[in-house]
């Protein structure tokens, strides 16, 4: 309860304060990248229910011969590596953290067809909320493997508590200023993740 007391609290503290920054934000995305501004997508929340998820569109719309979607790498625009770099897609993302679909501090949400992918140990990750930032993304983010994520997404379930959010809100802010771990090697995201590789 205090969690999520606290969620509500920064979140609409926040979105108050950056409310100017996220205005001029969502006038260049539509300038730059064209409409809709915001990229939404189903994730698996608090024990896989499924929620809409919001951020800052950061990737052109840009098709091959085929009609299919280019690869990220050429649909990605300095201007939204800008934005990816600097976590300032992610401040859509309050709205979902006011509502109480994610939290603050917690597991990434990814994708909704990863969950029949996961190991038994991995599923854990859903036993609480996804969150903006969580001990993943401070500890390497998209540098890291899918393995090594996972391990540190069911360490923070099991060890969470406030202070541990408070210190992930701080190394948050520090790498963002850094700008480290945004992509991993060779990629312009991560790359997508197709099982576990280790044994149940």
């Amino acid at each position: 309860m205090l969690k999520r007391s606290l969620d509500f609290l920064v979140s609409l503290c926040a979105l108050l304060l950056l409310a100017p920054v996220m205005v001029v934000i969502a006038w260049l995305v539509k300038r730059k990248l064209g409409s809709p501004v915001l990229f939404s997508q189903v994730r698996p929340g608090l024990n896989a229910k499924p929620f809409t998820m919001l951020k800052f569109r950061t990737m052109r719309d840009a098709v091959g011969s085929d009609g299919k979607p280019l690869p990220d790498s050429m649909r990605m625009t300095r201007f939204g590596t800008f934005l990816r770099s600097s976590s300032m897609d992610e401040l859509p993302g309050l709205f979902n953290v006011l509502k109480g679909d994610m939290s603050l501090v917690g597991p990434r949400p990814l994708l909704m067809e990863y969950l029949p992918l996961y190991s038994a140990e991995q599923y854990r990750r859903h036993h609480v909320r996804p969150g903006v930032t969580g001990w993943a993304q401070v500890n390497g983010r998209n540098s890291l493997s899918w393995e090594e994520k996972f391990k540190l997404d069911v360490w923070y379930v099991d060890n969470r508590n406030l202070w541990l959010d408070i210190r992930v809100v701080f190394l948050t802010l520090k790498k963002i200023v850094a700008r480290e771990g945004i992509n991993a090697s060779g990629e312009a995201t991560m790359q997508r993740f197709t099982g576990s590789k280790e044994p149940e």
